[in-house]
């Protein structure tokens, strides 16, 4: 990676060269198994890819394992959209993170708890809206959470996710429009 006159690289550049966890790893062997099962890559090179996988260091190296696939299947399958109707939502447990999410609450409450879900993303947009509902978010220590300018009544916006973030965990742009409800954003307790 070349410098221009001494300028920094960009913070892409440098989420791309930030090492790599087990479950990023794991997520992208995922992914490639579901291209084995599309006919999108044949078993020798699943096997390669896969080998070239677990021992990747940095996010990187993983990108360009899975840079000739789809992201995902399906149309519009790279954004979750929560609406509450009926009852309220629980996205929590083991799950698979997109790189935007749409949370729409009128009157009842959505969680979204990612401490156990699987990001390969560096950053991660959420657009939260409620009218008299919560959007509750949990994240885990390192992950970097930030308000975004385009929000509006942000006295409703409670971000207590105040911890060190860590250069190599993503980053969680959250686009907030509370009217009388509250969006309330916290770390996970250790």
């Amino acid at each position: 990676m070349t410098q221009l006159h001494g300028q920094e690289p960009s913070s892409s550049e440098v989420g791309m060269r930030a090492r790599a966890a087990d479950s990023d790893r794991e997520a992208v062997s995922e992914r490639l198994r579901m291209a084995a099962g599309e006919g999108r890559i044949d078993l020798a090179e699943l096997e390669e890819r896969l080998e070239r996988a677990y021992a990747s260091k940095t996010y990187a190296e993983l990108e360009a394992l899975v840079a000739d696939l789809p992201a995902v299947r399906g149309p519009g399958a790279d954004t979750l959209v929560l609406k509450t109707h009926m009852s309220a939502i629980k996205q929590a447990g083991p799950w698979v993170v997109p790189p935007r999410i749409v949370a729409e609450s009128k009157m009842l409450n959505i969680l979204i708890d990612f401490t156990k879900a699987t990001c390969v993303h560096r950053e991660v947009t959420l657009e939260a809206s409620c009218g008299m509902g919560t959007v509750q978010v949990v994240v885990p220590a390192g992950w970097a959470v930030r308000i975004d300018p385009a929000s509006t009544n942000t006295a409703h916006i409670a971000n207590k996710a105040k911890g060190p973030a860590d250069p190599s965990d993503p980053v969680l742009t959250v686009v907030g429009h509370p009217r009388s409800g509250h969006i309330k954003i916290k770390q996970a307790r250790r």
